[in-house]
């Protein structure tokens, strides 16, 4: 029983030891820390794991046909920026934008554009009821405030409230002017059951005008 008890005794004095005087059992140590290693691991790999799922649901695809009809109402370069119920009617619509990339800098909030289509879909068929180019038009006329002279640019602002639908607010960019130019708001009349510019108190909805005095295209 001595002999068994020197043994144990030199055999503590000959493990290493840490520079706190303790002793350290290496092989129990070693698994301790490839334990912490690899949940560290595997933390890391579920975390980049559901970064992009989590991304994909806050961005819900565009359907196939909404593509398809910006398509074909502004070329293969324009993007949807809304779709869905937008007037609160029951009917699917859709807006859609030529974006100019690369936004200048401004004391206006918002995307600059250069056209602007809103669409509704009816049995099937993308039908258009408001464009934004050189001036604001729908199947009635010309929206009230689009200006005389033809615009080239628009910044467009917009919002979707789950209770009124869809807002707009489009300020023309003009080149070489230092004035502040007020927004047109664009919203969809339940009366009227059309969209329509808004006067600027956003209280009243402004009829349309079926010619301008002298219209004139930049873009054509």
């Amino acid at each position: 029983m001595l002999r068994s008890l020197e043994q144990h005794t030199e055999s503590r004095e000959k493990a290493p030891s840490s520079p706190s005087g303790r002793c350290l059992h290496l092989p129990r140590y070693a698994a301790c820390l490839g334990l912490l290693v690899m949940a560290a691991s595997l933390q890391g790999c579920s975390t980049d794991a559901t970064k992009p799922a989590a991304d994909a649901a806050q961005k819900p695809a565009i359907p196939e046909e909404v593509q398809d009809a910006t398509k074909s109402l502004l070329g293969s370069a324009a993007q949807v920026l809304l779709y869905g119920d937008l007037a609160k009617t029951g009917k699917q619509q859709l807006l859609a934008a030529n974006v100019v990339p690369n936004t200048p800098k401004s004391t206006i909030a918002g995307m600059v554009i250069t056209r602007a289509v809103i669409a509704e879909n009816e049995d099937g068929k993308w039908v258009e009821l408001v464009r934004c180019d050189e001036h604001l038009k729908n199947a009635k006329g010309y929206l009230a405030l689009t200006p005389l002279q033809a615009v080239s640019g628009w910044r467009l602002q917009y919002e979707n409230s789950a209770e009124q639908g869809m807002y707009l607010y489009l300020t023309p960019v003009q080149a070489g002017t230092s004035g502040r130019t007020l927004p047109i708001a664009v919203r969809w009349n339940p009366e009227t059951k059309r969209y329509q510019s808004m006067d600027y108190s956003y209280t009243h909805f402004l009829g349309e005008a079926p010619t301008l005095e002298s219209p004139r295209s930049t873009l054509r």
